[in-house]
């Protein structure tokens, strides 16, 4: 049975279960979990009536620096084991990997095109602003986790016509995670399989109690995101609803 408090961050990109699984290990182990606000719940807030395709570079640092203070905050507040949905790697590769291959991986060819060409004076600042960045954010992942269980990329993108991304940002994203763990020497253990069987492997690498069953932990935690995922989807319709024609073409080409 685990008897110092365990810092543990699970890993992955776009669709690899990292809230699910969370959740329901949450849930069956009696742990605590922490996340940041969802990078679509952070876009009502701070940019009401755009897509994350419409995002232009300042406003996907606002948006990456927003969640890295709610992970801060988060973290910092728990005393005990704690489980975390990401870590504040993630937004610092999702970045990276912007800037490998475009800040709007997931935009029709010619609005990707358009953002390339407008974004090439401002490209070499927004690149040390990254690798500044990396500094910051795995100089804290040594200090603040303990290990890491990576997600590979089992599952296929959500189509819920949110996610902002192409399959290969996704595998990009996934090599740069396990990448910087190895780069890190961070302890992870890359685990695959069902939602359940994630969960009941987790508990068993580093002996957790189950205080829920699994399967039962897994039902709660899929009907609490549910009910989520509604929420923040009546939010986006309504932030939508008065946005012209003419706003969303200057969003499509403005870097």
């Amino acid at each position: 049975m685990q008897e110092r408090p365990l810092r543990l961050a699970v890993s992955g990109t776009y669709s690899s279960g990292k809230t699910t699984t969370t959740e329901a290990l949450s849930i069956a182990a009696g742990i605590a979990r922490t996340d940041a606000l969802t990078a679509r719940e952070i876009v009502v807030d701070l940019v009401p009536g755009k897509s994350f395709q419409q995002l232009n570079a300042s406003e996907l640092l606002m948006l990456g620096l927003r969640r890295l203070e709610e992970r801060i905050h988060t973290e910092a507040a728990q005393t005990g084991s704690f489980v975390s949905d990401g870590s504040v790697l993630h937004e610092w590769i999702y970045g990276e990997v912007r800037m490998r291959i475009g800040i709007n991986p997931g935009a029709p060819l010619l609005q990707r095109a358009v953002k390339r060409v407008v974004g090439i004076p401002s490209k070499p600042f927004m690149q040390r602003y990254m690798d500044a960045y990396g500094v910051v954010v795995k100089a804290r992942t040594r200090r603040i986790y303990d290990a890491f269980v990576h997600l590979p990329i089992e599952f296929s993108m959500a189509a819920d016509g949110h996610r902002p991304v192409s399959e290969k940002y996704r595998v990009l994203s996934d090599e740069l995670l396990i990448e910087t763990l190895e780069e890190l020497e961070m302890p992870y253990h890359v685990v695959g399989g069902t939602v359940p069987e994630r969960v009941a492997r987790i508990i068993e690498l580093f002996d957790l109690p189950t205080v829920v069953p699994v399967d039962e932990a897994v039902e709660l935690a899929a009907e609490r995101i549910r009910k989520s995922k509604e929420m923040v989807a009546e939010r986006q319709i309504a932030a939508h609803q008065d946005v012209s024609l003419a706003r969303r073409l200057r969003y499509a080409i403005r870097y």
